[in-house]
């Protein structure tokens, strides 16, 4: 069936980043979008790097790196190179626990700085992160993550709405972070708040392969027990060159992602895609409310 290309009567006001398709894709090259990465001093490849610190040794070293709307509609931004002293912290923090290279982080957290902080600090080490929503951190936890860091711990009851999984019913688990009040009345958790503000904000990140396992998602789960599929750190150069084609970000675009970062989706353009530009994001709309789609 033939179908009539729709085009647009006026130029936009902003020309696109891909305006050629068909040029575009005879002239791209895997090659070409990796040179376009800054890689490691002894050319490994690291995805917090170029998401982080690439940009403080440029000049987006003050630039907002998030903008985060709370409840009460306050708003705090966080610079490119404050997000490289928090993930720094996180990063000495896992090495403290014993973690790195190979290790595996889970984070279950809301859409706040905390998670940029553990996705990124994690990336560092370079321990694997995984991300997940509350319904399932039973069987991904007991795929092999053996540190967490989340909001909540309720031990020794079971999963019940936004409750974790009871920790006997998840053997590998060895640490258990919470972020905010109340960690120390938990018994067998650490405060993630005091670890990080005795942590040192510096840290070297390790050599890096482009093969390393950096981030496990796991598939839905919709024909049986989901399956952990690993992206490793040379993924970035994709993440890197669809925030280009496919999400069209410019300089001081704000950015906002409606997926769940539990999610492949939401873990590759939320977090990863919109950093390695050196762009800014917001977690929410800026003007108006999210159109919806008509029935």
């Amino acid at each position: 069936m033939h179908w009539e290309t729709i085009r647009k009567d006026t130029a936009p006001v902003v020309p696109p980043c891909l305006t050629d398709y068909d040029r575009a894709c005879s002239a791209f090259t895997w090659s070409q979008a990796r040179s376009a990465l800054a890689g490691l001093p002894d050319g490994g490849l690291n995805m917090a790097h170029e998401a982080v610190d690439r940009h403080v040794a440029s000049d987006h070293a003050d630039k907002v790196a998030l903008r985060c709307v709370a409840r009460d509609d306050s708003v705090s931004t966080v610079t490119y190179a404050e997000l490289a002293r928090r993930t720094a912290r996180f990063a000495n923090v896992l090495r403290s626990l014993g973690l790195g290279h190979g290790d595996r982080v889970f984070t279950l957290l809301g859409r706040c700085p905390e998670l940029y902080t553990a996705v990124l600090g994690t990336l560092r080490t370079p321990a694997c992160s995984a991300r997940s929503s509350p319904p399932s951190a039973r069987t991904r936890w007991s795929s092999g993550c053996v540190s967490a860091t989340r909001r909540s711990w309720s031990p020794p009851r079971p999963f019940t709405g936004a409750r974790s999984p009871s920790r006997a019913s998840v053997p590998g688990l060895k640490h258990v972070l919470i972020v905010g009040p109340g960690a120390a009345e938990l018994p067998g958790t650490a405060s993630f708040d005091n670890l990080m503000s005795a942590a040192p904000d510096t840290f070297t990140i390790p050599p890096t392969s482009p093969d390393d396992m950096a981030l496990l998602h796991f598939t839905s789960g919709t024909t049986g027990t989901p399956k952990g599929a690993v992206h490793v750190h040379e993924a970035v150069v994709a993440h890197h060159a669809t925030a280009a084609y496919a999400l069209d970000l410019h300089p001081e675009d704000v950015y906002w992602c409606t997926a769940d970062p539990g999610w492949v989706t939401g873990m590759s353009y939320r977090i990863i895609a919109p950093l390695v530009p050196g762009r800014v994001r917001d977690r929410r709309r800026l003007v108006g409310p999210v159109p919806r789609v008509p029935a």
